[in-house]
Order: C-alpha cells, then sequence, then structure tokens
C-alpha cells in the first residue's frame, strides 16, 4: 500500500466558464450529504472535503493512490450533479503532493483568486474544513494542511498589502453599475439575497449614497434585519415581481438551482419602465438570470465572469504584493513538507520504540533473580533508571530521524537501517551481541 498522498482534483474560473461551473456547484446545505456518500462509496479515499465557490469546485482530498482516487472522485462528481464526465472532464486539473499543498495555501490567501486579495475566500475555505470534519472526513493529513493554510493566509494579511484596494465580487458589481449609470444617488437598487455577499455589496452600494434600496430574501426576517440597517425597504421575495419595473439596478445574490427570472416575464417588464435602461449583476453561481436576458433591448446582463474585468485598475498593484505572498507561501510549504516527510517515519517510529522497550524487558528478566533481592525503594530505583535510559536512547534516535538528512532518501535510509539494527532484521543473534558487549578490544 502506497503513502498517503494529499491531493486536489477541481475545476476553477481558469478553466471552466460560469455555465460549466454552475452545473457542479454545490450549495453550502448539500455538502455534508455528498461528503457521507463519497466517505461510504468511494474507498480509495481516505480523508476528503468539498471547496465549491462562485470561482472553483475542488475536491481536497488524500489517498494512496491519488490517480485512482481521482478518477472515482470524477465519476462521482458527475452522477452526483447529474453532469455527463465528457462536459467537464477537460476542465478539471488534478495536483498532488507539495504542488496540492501550495494550491491549497494559495488558495486561502486568496493568490490564486479571480481578484487576488480577496477576503472572502479563506471564509469558505474554513467553511469547508468544519463541514468536512463534522461529516467524519478529515484526516491527519487534511487536518494539517488546512490549518496550515489558514495560518499561511493570516501570514500573508499581516506581512504584505495584498488585501489593500482589493476588489471582490461585491464591489466590482457595484463599480460595475457606475460605469454603466452616470450616477446612482437617483436609481432604485433591489437587492436578491441577504446573504455575506448580498450584505456586504449593499453596504457599498450604501457609501456611495444610493436612495432607493430594496431587498428581498427567501428569508423575510433576514431581509428586513438588513433593510432596518442600511435603511432600505424589504419586499416578501413571493411579491417582488412587481417591484422589478421599479428597479434601475437587480443584483442576484440567491442560492438557486436554475435561474429565477427568464426572458418570457421580462418582456413586459421592460415595456412598463418603458425602455429605460435595466442594469442586472449576477453574483449567483448556479446563476440567478437567465443568460438568454442580454437579448432584451436595453438590458445589460453581467455574470461572475464579467466582473473579473472590473479588477484590471488595481491588479498592478496587488500583484507586486502577491509576489512577497507568494514568498511566504513557499516558506510554510516547506514545513509543511517536513512534516509530511515525518509521517513516513510514524511505522518506523513505532517498531524502534517497541524494540527498545522489548530489550529492557528482556534484561530486566535476565536479572530477575538479583533485583528479587533488592528492597522496594531499590526496585523501584532500577526501575526508574532503565526506563530513564531507554527514554533517552529513544529520543536521540527520534531527534535524528526527525532533523533528517540532506534528502528525502537519506532520511528514509537512515530510518530504514535503525529500524533494521533495532529490530533485529540483520540476524544478529543473542550470543552475537553477549560478544560484542565482553570484547574489551578497542
Amino acid at each position: 500500500m502506497g503513502k498517503a498522498t494529499l491531493f486536489i482534483l477541481g475545476l476553477n474560473h481558469r478553466t471552466a466558464p460560469v455555465a460549466v461551473r454552475e452545473r457542479l456547484a454545490y450549495a453550502e446545505a448539500e455538502i455534508p450529504r455528498a461528503l457521507a456518500s463519497i466517505k461510504q462509496r468511494v474507498a480509495s479515499v481516505s480523508e476528503v472535503a468539498i471547496l465549491s465557490t462562485c470561482n472553483r469546485v475542488e475536491m481536497v482530498g488524500v489517498a494512496a493512490d491519488s490517480s485512482a482516487a481521482s478518477g472515482e472522485l470524477a465519476a462521482f462528481i458527475a452522477e452526483d450533479r447529474r453532469v455527463g464526465l465528457p462536459v467537464f472532464a477537460e476542465a478539471l486539473y488534478r495536483i498532488e503532493g507539495r504542488e496540492a499543498a501550495r494550491h491549497l495555501f494559495r488558495v486561502g490567501a486568496s493568490l490564486d483568486s479571480m481578484m487576488v486579495g480577496e477576503p472572502q475566500i479563506l471564509g469558505q475555505l474554513k467553511l469547508a474544513y468544519a463541514q468536512a470534519a463534522r461529516a467524519g472526513t478529515v484526516g491527519l493529513v487534511l487536518h494539517r494542511a488546512f490549518h496550515k493554510a489558514f495560518s499561511t493566509a493570516k501570514r500573508i494579511r499581516k506581512g504584505t498589502l495584498i488585501g489593500h484596494g482589493a476588489v471582490s465580487a461585491s464591489s466590482a458589481a457595484v463599480a460595475l453599475a457606475r460605469q454603466i449609470f452616470d450616477r446612482l444617488s437617483d436609481k432604485t437598487v433591489m437587492l436578491m439575497g441577504a446573504g455575506k455577499m448580498a450584505e456586504l455589496t449593499a453596504r457599498q452600494l450604501q457609501t456611495i449614497g444610493i436612495e432607493s434600496l430594496l431587498i428581498t430574501s427567501r428569508t423575510f426576517d433576514n431581509a428586513v434585519t438588513l433593510a432596518r440597517e442600511l435603511g432600505g425597504t424589504a419586499v416578501p421575495f413571493d411579491n417582488y415581481r412587481p417591484y422589478l419595473k421599479i428597479a434601475d439596478v437587480v443584483i442576484g445574490s440567491i442560492s438557486v438551482t436554475k435561474p429565477i427570472i427568464g426572458p418570457d416575464e421580462f418582456d413586459a417588464v421592460i415595456r412598463e419602465r418603458r425602455y429605460r435602461p435595466m442594469f442586472l449583476i449576477d453574483l449567483g453561481v448556479p446563476r440567478n438570470f437567465d443568460e438568454r436576458l442580454n437579448s432584451i433591448e436595453n438590458v445589460y446582463l453581467y455574470d461572475i465572469d464579467d466582473l473579473g474585468q472590473v479588477a484590471d485598475k488595481s491588479r498592478a498593484e496587488r500583484e507586486r504584493e502577491a509576489d512577497k505572498g507568494e514568498e511566504i507561501v513557499e516558506q510554510e510549504l516547506k514545513a509543511f513538507e517536513h512534516w509530511m516527510a515525518g509521517l513516513d517515519l510514524v511505522p518506523t517510529i513505532k517498531d524502534i520504540r517497541y524494540s527498545i522497550e522489548r530489550l529492557r524487558d528482556v534484561e530486566l528478566g535476565r536479572n530477575q533473580s538479583w533485583i528479587a533481592t533488592l528492597g522496594p525503594s531499590e526496585r523501584e530505583r532500577v526501575e526508574l533508571l532503565t526506563r530513564s535510559l531507554t527514554n533517552k536512547l529513544l529520543h536521540r534516535i527520534l531527534l535524528g530521524l526527525r532533523q533528517g538528512g540532506n534528502s528525502a532518501a537519506d532520511n528514509t535510509y537512515a530510518a530504514e537501517v535503525a529500524r533494521r539494527l533495532l529490530c533485529g532484521e540483520f540476524d544478529l543473534e543473542d550470543s552475537e551481541f553477549d560478544a560484542i558487549e565482553d570484547d574489551d578490544e578497542p
């Protein structure tokens, strides 16, 4: 059986358009069920977490055979999402080992984001870990890898200016709205959804002086709470359609499985507006608005992929800071690699510990008749002395193995020699050890 290997199978905004990503995306509530299914059905995967955002769907896993595990996971995704594998197979990437760890660290630090420096991804990564931990699909390797990703992101946030002037999807949506209209202060904005993304968008709209803000959400209490905080008006979700005709900007951020607004109903809306321009920003994956809305006169629809272009102006400054972030990633990667290499020594360390303890027990057994003549305090001192000696010997051996040589091969060789010597695999008989002990020659 091969050693445990960290790997990532997925696709993102660079390899797949939103039309593909939305078909594979998992809603937050769907992930626990998916993890349970993987745990039950994909035996080749020993640990797994699912990261699903607007820009990526990734399986972060651990397996002895990452190639076979990736194949099984790809088939699982196709079946679970009811999407034929040929639809997304070319967009998939599989990375393993050092490169998988680097990718995970870069994702957490938003170095791999569509908008470098955006802050939301770290929270999404923490949620992916928490869900996997609750599902019982996190083991030793993923626990370490995710927490290392969290600490790396924190170091980069504190040690660079990567977040300075960063453009998130929500701020990009607002910037795009300002490009479409000369001013927004006299416009009515309808915000569909009251989650984190919707809240960030609403707050940024407030800072630029939006006077009329309508907020609708499937959970009306959430819409009311956000509207109260921002001075907007809450609209019941089952009655938002009559308000569309007064909305100049509609921002969709609702978790859906298919578009909730299509072209058939929108023809009447635009007529009632007397064909005044209407700007739709779709932050959802899957998308909230049918792409055919773009064909309607004076309707301008932008989805999450379109927002990436808005970040160009501030990208140069953030990319300079990103270079500093990449250096931090490399530093943290070395530490993680060293820890992973130590996992290979675990079976050897167990064997060595057992052998040293066995040798101690054998020697105490040989001298049992003499020890029996001692009083209780003296016997306790012999016990403590021999245990102290074996613990110190074990400590020195393990310290040497963990500090290692110049390469992983050196470490493996040294560990194997130590194991064979101490576990008796060089076929030295007890009489030969006795002869060595009695030999007085230098």
